[in-house]
């Protein structure tokens, strides 16, 4: 709701969900944290961490719940606060431009195939280990030099500056080990680069934080995850598979990332996404991190 809702214009509010707390210097000063608990259950587990946010200077909000049913609550609080929010940036919170732009490139896109009976591709920026690394040409020109999947992964997070966020967006299944892996890959970027991160499966994505990718301040730093599908399924009616929506949906989304000349690659895994994950964390440890003022250590 956030991020459809103030992504436009150039503006918007990031947010971040699902980034495990980390230690207090790992964050920048772009971060506001709020906490959501009910009062005598595990809001101790987080007092101390808590404490330790504030004191080293990061605004700390405390909602504390008396039971689980103030929870409606909440939820109103936040869907007052984001169009208040969305009035002090100066944007329409109601409205959702960009979203209907990835539908249609999405659309366009298949019907490209229904006459060709092929996707359009990206440029392959480099191969090898069962990865591809692809993107649009302007990227190409700034990735320019890298030889090899992962020195192109590295030289993507050399684009992350101070007070961007890192974007994980996957087209590829979800599952409790495909998903610890992402949690890691974030958190590794996260730890070096002090920057906030996200993820989001998609295309159930493209209807919240899409929003913001395109339409927000282009403090964004995308890594796009696709994959070959072990089994695709028909849709009836329709003269393209549900894999094939699937890719649509993936290059509609890159290809509004690259109109607004957005830092976006895409990482292809192959046929082995457990295998091609394990490369890209590899990838990230390996990585220098970001100073806090953003220079390369």
């Amino acid at each position: 709701m956030i991020a459809e809702s103030t992504g436009k214009h150039g503006k918007g509010i990031v947010p971040i969900a699902g980034e495990p707390l980390g230690d207090t210097s790992v964050y920048g000063n772009d971060r506001v944290f709020v906490y959501i608990g009910i009062a005598g259950t595990n809001g101790a587990n987080y007092e101390s961490h808590l404490q330790a946010l504030e004191q080293a200077g990061h605004p700390v909000l405390h909602h504390v719940l008396n039971s689980p049913l103030d929870l409606g609550e909440e939820f109103f609080l936040w869907e007052f606060a984001t169009p208040i929010a969305g009035a002090l940036i100066d944007i329409n919170p109601f409205d959702q431009p960009n979203v209907q732009e990835s539908k249609d490139n999405t659309k366009r896109i298949l019907k490209e195939y229904e006459q060709t009976g092929k996707i359009p591709s990206l440029g392959s920026l480099a191969s090898g280990g069962g990865l591809t690394v692809l993107t649009d040409e302007n990227n190409q020109k700034a990735l320019s030099g890298a030889s090899t999947p992962e020195a192109a992964i590295t030289a993507q997070l050399a684009r992350v500056k101070q007070n961007d966020y890192f974007a994980i967006t996957q087209y590829i299944e979800e599952t409790p080990e495909i998903e610890a892996l992402i949690q890691q890959i974030r958190v590794g970027v996260r730890d070096k680069a002090r920057v906030a991160t996200t993820t989001g499966y998609g295309p159930r994505f493209l209807h919240s934080t899409g929003q913001l990718h395109k339409g927000g301040p282009d403090s964004g730093v995308f890594l796009q995850l696709i994959s070959k599908d072990a089994q695709d399924v028909p849709l009836p009616g329709e003269k393209f598979t549900f894999g094939i929506l699937k890719q649509a949906q993936a290059l509609g989304d890159f290809e509004s990332l690259s109109k607004r000349g957005r830092r976006a690659i895409r990482v292809d895994l192959g046929n082995d996404i457990v295998g091609g994950l394990k490369k890209i964390l590899s990838t990230v440890q390996q990585s220098e991190g970001v100073t806090a003022a953003g220079a390369r250590k």
